[in-house]
């Protein structure tokens, strides 16, 4: 691929003492997720979509919907713009209807030019939303993607006090009545060449916090099981696996899901081994930064997490630079009760997400 068809920029990574020293020319790449919360058509689908829909308890209309899409376009366009002129290259997406609704969306005027590619399956979500991958064409030619379904059921709910409350939360954990299986979000693999460098990226939406946080862990902890075991099943075939898992896990980075089952470490210099996962969320956590708000205290549910390969010091193929959390003013609520909260939908307003979308780059020296 030609040079001029990537996105060169000059970084100085780190200070480098010589007066004569020259800065370097890097490509980068954009790597975000954002839950687009309840993106639905206006159509009567097979799934549980009563409630979006023209005569449902939203008032789901053709012009709410258009608005949505174009709201969410302006975000996805943006996000990241601040160190790459580029929107992302990757986009990883939940709260998804079906793909046409992710159809409508790269075809806004913000999104059109750049081409994106779709991954999407259907899962088997009671509230009927999955999770998807956005790419764009130019620069990433994926080979293979699976859904991988998360089997869990509700006799592994946590046993609490009845002091405990149940979490407001209009994502419920519903049970099939007969094997009383909990059915969920698949975790999503994908799998191709960026700018010829191969990569796998997971896309996940882990188990709502419904009847309560430690009640539902279980569900969230067996989510980050799943996840280990797709990046050990990767870094066995490649134990020089690239690997990004990414999403909405309905936990911090300071919980069981994320510490012990995914064994997401806190610092680059804790990874030892291929596949051993660097999560720079965490200590944004600790800074007091903020993808979501919940009883006014703020958390990063939202996270992208790499492997080890990607925070080696050798620059001549794709390492993670550097991570942060999108949240423009305009997609801030400026008044009222959740003022400083993410600008979402309303009755009386279409916003954008209850949730900030999360973001990294990744950057390549150029020769």
């Amino acid at each position: 691929m030609k040079i001029k068809n990537l996105i060169a920029i000059s970084v100085v990574l780190f200070a480098i003492n010589s007066a004569n020293a020259q800065a370097k020319k890097y490509i980068i790449h954009t790597v975000a997720f954002y839950n687009f919360e309840n993106l639905f058509d206006t159509i009567n689908g097979p799934n549980n979509d009563e409630e979006w829909l023209p005569n449902g308890i939203q008032n789901w209309t053709g012009k709410k919907y258009k608005q949505k899409l174009e709201n969410l376009s302006r975000v996805l366009s943006e996000i990241g713009t601040g160190e790459n002129p580029n929107s992302p290259t990757f986009i990883g997406g939940a709260e998804i209807e079906n793909r046409g609704v992710l159809e409508d969306l790269i075809k806004q005027p913000k999104l059109i030019n750049l081409d994106y590619g779709i991954v999407h399956f259907d899962s088997p979500d009671k509230r009927g939303i999955d999770v998807a991958l956005l790419y764009q064409k130019k620069h990433f030619k994926p080979t293979s993607y699976v859904n991988i379904p998360l089997i869990i059921y509700k006799k592994q709910e946590a046993k609490v006090t009845k002091k405990e409350k149940d979490e407001e939360t209009d994502d419920k954990v519903v049970a099939e009545n007969a094997s009383e299986r909990v059915y969920t979000r698949d975790q999503l693999l994908v799998t191709g060449f960026l700018d010829g460098d191969e990569v796998n990226i997971i896309v996940n939406h882990w188990p709502s916090r419904s009847g309560g946080e430690k009640k539902s862990s279980p569900f969230r902890e067996a989510a980050g099981a799943l996840n280990r075991k797709i990046i050990d099943s990767l870094v066995k075939i490649n134990p020089n696996a690239k690997i990004i898992t990414m999403g909405d896990l309905n936990d911090g980075s300071y919980n069981r899901s994320v510490k012990v089952a995914l064994g997401a470490k806190l610092k680059k210099e804790e990874l030892k081994t291929a596949g051993d996962i660097y999560n720079p969320f965490e200590q944004m956590a600790k800074d007091g930064n903020a993808t979501l708000f919940y009883r006014d205290a703020g958390d990063i549910f939202d996270q992208i997490m790499v492997s080890e390969e990607f925070v080696k010091k050798d620059y001549s193929s794709f390492r993670y630079w550097k991570a942060g959390i999108w949240n423009k003013p305009y997609m801030i609520q400026t008044t009222g009760q959740y003022k400083g909260y993410p600008l979402r939908h309303s009755m009386n307003e279409i916003g954008f997400s209850d949730h900030f979308p999360a973001y990294i780059y990744l950057i390549k020296e150029i020769k």
